[in-house]
C-alpha cells in the first residue's frame, strides 16, 4: 500500500449534479472507504487525512467508482481492555460536553489567529510517541511539515521519520480541511450550521435533526480533521469544539496520557467506524488541549501499536523548509 494515493483525479466537472440521496449515499461510501484503509496504515496520527477531492464534485466520483483514495492516519482497531497509554479509569467523572465546550470557552479567549498568504507555508512540527502492543518496545519520532497554504506549491510532510512530498493541487482540486484562508472563513461558526455545511460538501439546509446515525459519525470525521488544521479563523475551533459535543455518543475517556506523559481526559466516539482507538487529550482541569491518542496495524496485521503525539511547534513561514 502507497503512503499516499489521489483521491479524485480524473474527475469530470461537467457531469451532472447529484440527487440528495445520490449526494448522501456517496459521502457515506467514501469515508467508510477511509476507515477501511485506516485500520492497515501505517501512517502517523495527528495528520489530517489528505482528502484530494474536485470541487463541488467529491461525493459523485464515490458513487461512480471512479475514486482512487488516500488516507493518512492510525489505525481505527483495537483490542479489548483497557489500552496502554491510559491510566485508571477513575480518575475523574467529566463529561465529555463538559470538556468540549470548556475546550471550546478556553479558546475563543486565547487564540487570536493571524490569517496566511495564499504563497505562504504552515510549518509544524510533531513528537509522536509510538509503542508495540506485544513486545512493549517503544520509538519516538519527530516529524516536521511544510503545507503550501493555496495548494499551488509542493508541500513536504513526514510520517513517522519518512519523508512525503505532496504535489502541487491542480486546478478545481481542494482538500479537506481548507487551506485557503478564505475558504475557512466562509465556513460557519455556528456549530449547528458548521456540522451539515461540512458533512455535505459544500452548503446546506438541512437541519441535525434530521441526521441519520451514518450522518453523525461522518460528521466527527470532518470535524476532526478541521481541528488537526493548525492554524484557524477565529471563532472557528471553538465552533468545532462546540460540534463534537453535539455529536450523539462522544465519550470522556479519563486518564489518557499524551507522548508528553500529561495525563488527561481523551474524547473519542467509539461506536463510529472513524473513532475506535482515538482520542483528543484535554487538561482536565483547564480544557487545554494536549494531543492525540491513535492505534494502527503493521501491514501484515500481526501487529498494533499505541501512537500519542501533540504539536510542539508551528508558524507561518514564506519557504520550504524555512523555520520560525
Amino acid at each position: 500500500m502507497t503512503d499516499e494515493l489521489e483521491l479524485l483525479r480524473d474527475w469530470d466537472a461537467d457531469a451532472a449534479p447529484l440527487t440528495d440521496p445520490a449526494r448522501a449515499e456517496a459521502r457515506h461510501r467514501l469515508l467508510n472507504t477511509i476507515a477501511r484503509a485506516q485500520r492497515h496504515s501505517d501512517a502517523a496520527p495527528g495528520r489530517r487525512h489528505v482528502l484530494r477531492l474536485a470541487t463541488a464534485a467529491v461525493v459523485a466520483v464515490a458513487v461512480t467508482g471512479t475514486a482512487v483514495l488516500v488516507t493518512e492516519g492510525g489505525d481505527g482497531g483495537g483490542r479489548s481492555g483497557r489500552a496502554p497509554g491510559t491510566a485508571s479509569p477513575r480518575m475523574g467523572n467529566v463529561s465529555a460536553v463538559t470538556v468540549l465546550n470548556g475546550a471550546a470557552a478556553r479558546t475563543g479567549r486565547n487564540e487570536r489567529p493571524v490569517a496566511p498568504r495564499d504563497d505562504q507555508f504552515i510549518y509544524s512540527k510533531r513528537i509522536i510517541k509510538e509503542t508495540e502492543r506485544g513486545t512493549g518496545a517503544v520509538k519516538t519520532y519527530e516529524d516536521v511539515n511544510w503545507d503550501s497554504v493555496d495548494g499551488s506549491k509542493r508541500s513536504l510532510t513526514m510520517e513517522l521519520g519518512r519523508v512525503i512530498w505532496e504535489a502541487p493541487m491542480k486546478k478545481g482540486e481542494g482538500v479537506w480541511p481548507p487551506r485557503k484562508w478564505s475558504e475557512l472563513k466562509e465556513l460557519p461558526t455556528d456549530p449547528e450550521k458548521l456540522i451539515p455545511v461540512i458533512t455535505d460538501v459544500g452548503s446546506s439546509s438541512r437541519s441535525t435533526s434530521d441526521f441519520t446515525a451514518q450522518d453523525w459519525f461522518d460528521a466527527y470525521f470532518m470535524l476532526g480533521e478541521l481541528l488537526k488544521w493548525p492554524v484557524l479563523p477565529e471563532g472557528l475551533r471553538p465552533a468545532a469544539y462546540k460540534a463534537l459535543a453535539l455529536v450523539p455518543g462522544v465519550e470522556a475517556v479519563p486518564g489518557v496520557k499524551d507522548s508528553a506523559g500529561r495525563t488527561g481526559v481523551g474524547i473519542s466516539c467509539p461506536k463510529s467506524p472513524f473513532g475506535k482507538g482515538k482520542y483528543l487529550i484535554f487538561d482536565p482541569k483547564s480544557y487545554e488541549f494536549l494531543g492525540f491518542r491513535d492505534e494502527r496495524t503493521s501491514a501484515s496485521g500481526d501487529k498494533t501499536y499505541i501512537q500519542l503525539s501533540h504539536v510542539v511547534d508551528w508558524a507561518i513561514v514564506d519557504r520550504m523548509k524555512q523555520r520560525p
